[in-house]
């Protein structure tokens, strides 16, 4: 094992939050290690399926529109200094019952934060995009800065701009531990050596329990499918016609993207459930299989509201939300230990904030605090939850109490 490589900052796990991290460090002039169990990207997570949604309009909390500004902001300069596209703008629709929380809420957003909007009822939105098929009822909020971003080529451009500006990374590496030293340092222990830092960031998804035992009630890791469908109108379901989606309506809150992948794999429109069955599971052993009840629980939906877009079935996967209660993340130091902080609980809708959460880290792991509001994301909220006692496969030196959560910052 390797006993003397040191670094100013070690991060853990390498997706969306992780890479993000791990550039804005190196470029910060830090000498960074990034660390991932698995290659680099990869499908075994959350930070995978060809395409996500970025939106403006956000129903979610107003506390977002920032973040999502500065995102917006972070992908546009990533992809000038990587050369390639990461972000295509299609337009956004939040639809729902007009007293329901995903039209109120976006609605409000745009009202407050003066973001140019329309709002449609199901006829205007089905003259508009035909490829939607609401419910009379149904109202959408039209926001046209929204669109997708390709996830694969994200990650792979900050890891890659990442080790540009001097950073270490290894794959295929998994961490099995770490502890506090004497001297306030970290000591962060893999199937491939020992190394110490100032600071760890753990951002380690669907593991984030594994790596912070006492995160086991708060960042809880869920099986989710998705599918892709050939549309049977294809001209109106491309980048032009069909704006990203969120959806509520009776069966649920739903998901979707227009049929679009530059790399010519998996055409087809994508769509997905939240929490789509309600399965907590391991990351190590969650069920990768798909099964008949996965396709029919999204078929049906496809074939209701979208039926010109419900044709055969392409393609499914299986991916992992990992959800706090609130949904909201968790962004924070931890309590009682300074040197270590963590990105986690993004509940299936923070990889459009990716870029901005990397910065978010790095500013956690430099100085321990960062001019971006985290309110809503610290760990305080979770006081009451926050497990003590077993600390599963890792060693360290926490306090295994929230005595200190009343005077965080």
């Amino acid at each position: 094992m390797n006993l003397n490589k040191h670094y100013n900052a070690i991060v853990v796990g390498l997706g969306g939050m992780g890479s993000a991290a791990l550039y804005h460090l190196a470029k910060r002039g830090s000498n960074a290690l990034g660390i991932d169990q698995f290659e680099i990207p990869h499908a075994l997570g959350s930070s995978h399926g060809l395409t996500r949604i970025i939106r403006l309009a956000y129903y979610e909390d107003l506390s977002y529109v920032p973040l999502l500004r500065r995102s917006y902001e972070l992908w546009a300069e990533l992809e000038r200094e990587f050369g390639e596209q990461l972000f295509y703008q299609t337009g956004s629709i939040d639809m729902g019952p007009a007293e329901g929380e995903v039209f109120r809420g976006s609605l409000r957003s745009c009202l407050e934060n003066d973001f140019a909007h329309e709002v449609l009822d199901s006829r205007r939105l089905s003259l508009r995009f035909p490829g939607y098929r609401m419910p009379a009822q149904t109202m959408a909020v039209f926001q046209p800065q929204g669109g997708l971003l390709l996830p694969e080529l994200c990650i792979s451009a900050h890891a890659q701009l990442a080790r540009h500006h001097g950073a270490e990374i290894h794959s295929g590496e998994r961490v099995l531990g770490w502890e506090i030293l004497a001297d306030d340092r970290v000591a962060l222990r893999t199937d491939a050596g020992r190394y110490i830092a100032e600071k760890l960031v753990i951002c380690g998804g669907a593991w984030a329990y594994k790596l912070v035992p006492q995160l086991a009630r708060v960042a809880v890791p869920e099986r989710q499918a998705l599918i892709w469908l050939a549309p049977k109108q294809p001209a109106w379901f491309g980048l032009e016609r069909f704006p990203v989606w969120n959806a509520q309506v009776e069966e649920g809150r739903y998901y979707g993207l227009p049929e679009f992948n530059p790399s010519g794999e998996t055409p087809g429109m994508k769509l997905g459930r939240y929490h789509h069955r309600g399965e907590t599971c391991d990351p190590d052993s969650v069920d990768r299989a798909l099964y008949e009840a996965d396709e029919a629980l999204l078929r049906g939906f496809a074939e209701r509201y979208f039926p010109d877009g419900a044709g055969e079935t392409l393609d499914m996967a299986v991916c992992m939300f990992t959800n706090t209660p609130d949904e909201h993340f968790v962004l924070d130091v931890l309590p009682g230990a300074p040197q270590v902080s963590v990105a986690a609980g993004f509940s299936g809708h923070g990889f459009k904030m990716a870029s901005v959460v990397g910065e978010i880290m790095a500013d956690l792991a430099q100085r321990g605090e960062t001019r971006h509001d985290i309110a809503l994301h610290r760990l305080a909220r979770f006081r009451h939850l926050y497990h003590r006692g077993h600390r599963g496969e890792v060693s360290c030196s926490i306090k295994d109490s929230f005595s200190e959560l009343a005077d965080h910052p």
